[in-house]
């Protein structure tokens, strides 16, 4: 025979329908089932992979990709700017200085990151100027305390440009009428609306008024870099500092927002884990096949041991039989899966223009679509642990099958 006579029997067994309806209807539930826990695998980590990258875009494009500052600020901020500039894959460089602070108004408080920038370096580190729905970033003059707000912050303290709010600091002030909070009023010069976190708690200052609320005048905190590319940014920021001088210190955006980006990687992969325990319910529909297959095989089993196969080819038959389920429903599932992800946000373009409905309403979520991003990785993730899933499921069957003996099985037949 030019076949191996496991691979062949096994999946003879496979296509077989004659006797074993029952059994043959829980193959066919175990290879839906993994099907379609596969399919769901590779199109719900797709989607995750769009709405962290929606975020990463969103955000990255108005928080620099990275921060160099020094403790005492910076006088020649110009020199120590020129020299970034210089170095490989940086595109553009601004001052800032940054502090926190409660910001008040009729509407009540919250609180703020504040940044003291330069209207005209910030356009080229940050495409906020761009995201303005009211004012504009050149309102923002020295000495005038203007202040530009995000959407959702603008919101909660009810205020639009022309507005005055109060912006007190973490520290105090000892008078001769006793001790009393810094505080000093703006007016609100624009607001801006990015779609992503800053929108809450990020409020903008020229940098000379800034400098003066930190008590600083005239210096920067630090400088703020963009990148070409956002992932050149990892493990170069703080080279750069260092090659400044001593006291330079350098973080990039995996730092500054890592937690947020940290908490969509493990929602990810909190809600893999989840969607694995479908593949693993098929699995197991796979071991309860293979134990029917067991019992009612008995007979042939004897007799193809008493033909002169070996144990070790009686369990590779089973193996066969069962892990041809499982790859078939994992391929499946896999075509369909990818074909669904690389086609999702238009299918469910089409499906909002034909209901008349959004699903993702643009002024509650930071996205008005569902975004979606197949990595081919993922999906030869998901596959390898279905196969090996499918594959670990028909050992202790196969096992069982290879142990009967022939004398007994034949003894009443």
């Amino acid at each position: 025979m030019l076949k191996p006579v496991p691979l062949y029997i096994g999946l003879r067994y496979v296509a077989a329908r004659r006797r074993q309806q029952f059994i043959s209807f829980i193959n066919g539930f175990s290879l839906l089932g993994m099907a379609l826990g596969v399919l769901a695998l590779i199109v719900v980590t797709s989607v995750m992979n769009g709405f962290d990258r929606e975020l990463k875009t969103r955000i990255l494009s108005v928080v620099p990709h990275g921060f160099v500052e020094k403790a005492e600020g910076l006088e020649d901020w110009r020199s120590a700017a020129r020299q970034l500039e210089q170095q490989p894959h940086v595109e553009a460089v601004s001052p800032f200085v940054r502090g926190f602070a409660l910001l008040s108004a009729a509407g009540g408080s919250h609180g703020v990151e504040f940044q003291g920038v330069d209207p005209r370096a910030l356009r080229n580190v940050s495409t906020v100027g761009e995201h303005m729905i009211m004012g504009s970033l050149d309102a923002l003059q020295p000495r005038e305390y203007q202040i530009v707000l995000g959407r959702i912050l603008a919101r909660q303290l009810n205020v639009i440009p022309g507005d005055s709010v109060v912006l007190t600091l973490p520290e105090v002030v000892v008078t001769p009428a006793g001790i009393f909070p810094r505080t000093k009023r703006f007016t609100v010069a624009g607001v801006f609306s990015v779609g992503a976190q800053v929108d809450q708690n990020m409020a903008l200052m020229h940098l000379d008024d800034a400098a003066r609320l930190l008590r600083m005048p005239g210096r920067a905190q630090g400088l703020q870099l963009r990148f070409d590319d956002m992932d050149n940014a990892l493990g170069r920021v703080s080279a750069y500092a260092e090659g400044l001088g001593e006291g330079f210190t350098g973080e990039d955006w995996s730092l500054s927002q890592g937690s947020l980006f940290q908490a969509v990687k493990m929602e990810k992969t909190v809600v893999t884990l989840m969607l694995l325990i479908i593949v693993a319910v098929a699995a197991f529909n796979i071991v309860s096949a293979l134990v029917l297959m067991v019992a009612d095989k008995r007979s042939d089993i004897a007799v193809l041991r008493t033909l002169g196969l070996t144990s070790r080819q009686i369990m590779a038959v089973f193996v066969v039989q069962g892990s041809a389920i499982g790859i078939i429903g994992a391929f499946i599932g896999a075509v369909l899966g990818i074909l669904i992800a690389l086609n999702l946000t238009d299918m469910v373009s089409w499906a909002e223009n034909l209901l008349g409905a959004k699903i993702f309403d643009p002024r509650i979520f930071f996205v008005s679509f569902l975004p979606s991003e197949f990595r081919a990785g993922d999906a030869a993730l998901v596959l390898s642990a279905a196969v090996l899933m499918s594959l670990l499921a028909t050992l202790f069957p196969a096992w069982r099958a290879a142990q009967i003996e022939p004398a007994e099985a034949l003894r009443y037949e």
